[in-house]
Parts: C-alpha cells; structure tokens; sequence
C-alpha cells in the first residue's frame, strides 16, 4: 500500500477511525492516526487530512460552518454512502482488514475491548464464542462512535464520567438492524437518562427539545422533581458529528414514548 492514490480498504479504514474520534482529535499527532498511518503506509499527515475530507460529507460539521477540508472525492463519498447502508458488515470489514495488516488471526485482539468485556468472552468457545465477539466488537464501534461524537459528555445533563456514560440507541437495537451501529441512531446519555429514554419516560421532538411523558411529570418523587422535571422544553446539546436522525426521533416518540397514544 505504497502508491499515492488511496485504495478502497484504505479508505474504509479512515471513514471507520473518523467515526471513532472527536472532531478535535483528527490532527497528525494522534497516537491512533499515527498507528493507523503506519498499517497502511501513509504518513499521519496524510491520514489526518483524509479524515477531515470525510467530515466535509458529514452535515453535523457544515451545518456548523465547519467545512472540513472540502476536498473528498467519489470513492470517499463512495465509503460514506456504503457504511450508511451497511454499518454492521463494514465495522467488521474493518476490523478483519487490521487484523489482516497486523497479521493477527485472532479478532479479539484487534476489537480493543475493556477488561470487562474479555472476560465474557473467557468462558465460550467455537461458534458461540465467534458469534458473541462480533456482538461486541460492534457495541464497541457503536460506543465510541456515539461517545466520541458528544466529546464523551451525556447531552442531557453534561456527565462526563465515562463509567457512567450510554450509547443509548434512538430506535432500539432489536427493532432496526440496518441502523443499529448507525451513530446517528445514537445518544450519549447518563445510564439514569438512558434507562429513562428506552422506557419511554423521556423523548426528543424534531427539534431535539426534551419532552417528558405525563407519568414522569405526575412523579412527585424529589429525585425526579430534581432530576427531571428541569430538563422539558431544554435543547440538547448537539453532537460534533452524525446528528441524531428525525426519522429516529419520530419512531421513538410514536413507538416507545409512554404518551404516544395520547396525542
């Protein structure tokens, strides 16, 4: 992978790491841009500025007037739109493609996951184990995505302990396959806000304003007057990149959100 012109898996590789970092972390002295440079033979130069191309395609980036590099071409368009389709086969593309450059056979390795997570994997073997790395490996794509993409901060309330810290998905995991590593089908949420989101305590409008559902709002618990109640009506804070989609937003209010039926 010595040429000037970028090949396709490099590309995928790129698009794949610039969903995983903040937009304040795509510059050439990232250790994670200077270790993927050095997989495919690029400078970290060279990989920090594709990366910056690809947030010229991201409307999260231009809508705030930040245009990115502006200079992306057909097959980096090309990469964007294929990951919007298929974000499961492409994160594990990627990860099957480092592994390959760093002549690793075992997936594991390369999915990075925490101490927690290898664990879970001890106790497995053959297909089950294979079937369950998969499974992580794209909840750890989708975490970073979401977390990277609020600069590891819950929208709601601001937490940035990431020990405490959710990619709460819009529209649940088990209802959309085609969007479930989608990281605008994503939040980051305090695990409190995000238990109150999937049980439909909590929604969003279009205009990612906080509505909180009559039973919520009925609670005369402190914690919830204290908690709660101060956020309906407030605007959440945006992510850096991939905003959360109308469409998963609407889902959630007439699918999930406890008033649905009322309106």
């Amino acid at each position: 992978m010595t040429t000037n012109r970028w090949t396709k898996e490099q590309l995928k590789l790129a698009f794949h790491l610039y969903c995983q970092l903040p937009f304040g972390r795509l510059h050439s002295r990232n250790p994670e841009i200077i270790q993927l440079a050095k997989l495919i033979g690029r400078t970290s130069g060279a990989v920090a500025m594709k990366l910056v191309n690809f947030a010229s395609l991201d409307p999260a980036i231009t809508s705030t007037g930040r245009a990115g590099l502006g200079n992306a071409g057909a097959l980096d368009r090309e990469v964007w739109t294929e990951f919007h389709a298929d974000w499961e086969k492409l994160a594990l593309e990627c990860t099957l493609l480092i592994a390959q450059l760093r002549k690793q056979s075992d997936v594991e390795k390369v999915a990075e996951l925490d101490v927690t997570e290898q664990e879970g994997l001890q106790d497995f073997t053959g297909e089950t184990k294979r079937v369950m790395t998969e499974q992580r490996i794209k909840q750890h794509f989708f975490r970073r995505a979401v977390l990277s993409s609020y600069r590891g901060r819950c929208c709601l309330s601001g937490l940035s302990d990431v020990r405490l810290l959710m990619a709460s998905h819009i529209v649940p995991w088990s209802d959309d396959k085609a969007n479930r590593l989608n990281p605008s089908n994503g939040l980051c949420l305090s695990a409190i806000h995000d238990k109150a989101f999937d049980r439909g305590l909590i929604t969003l409008s279009d205009e990612f304003e906080v509505m909180l559902s009559d039973q919520l709002k009925r609670n005369d618990d402190a914690f919830v007057a204290q908690i709660f109640l101060p956020l309906e009506g407030r605007k959440i804070e945006l992510p850096e990149k991939f905003i959360p989609s109308t469409a998963f937003l609407s889902r959630h209010r007439n699918e999930i959100f406890l008033d649905a039926t009322d309106r």
